[in-house]
């Protein structure tokens, strides 16, 4: 897997956490500890991507 395609595919799954994120704060029985665990993912994904992308 190439550096671009590896980081394309961490973009794709931050995106999907942020819709993850979105649907369970809309929810009224959401747990907020998951909610909490779910931006944990997507700020270590978005640090991921930051690390590996070229400025």
């Amino acid at each position: 897997m190439s550096l671009s395609s590896h980081i394309q595919e961490l973009r794709r799954k931050h995106e999907h956490l942020s819709e993850q994120v979105e649907q369970a704060q809309r929810s009224p029985s959401s747990n907020p500890l998951a909610i909490a665990e779910l931006k944990k993912q997507k700020l270590r994904l978005k640090e991921e991507i930051q690390r590996l992308a070229p400025n």
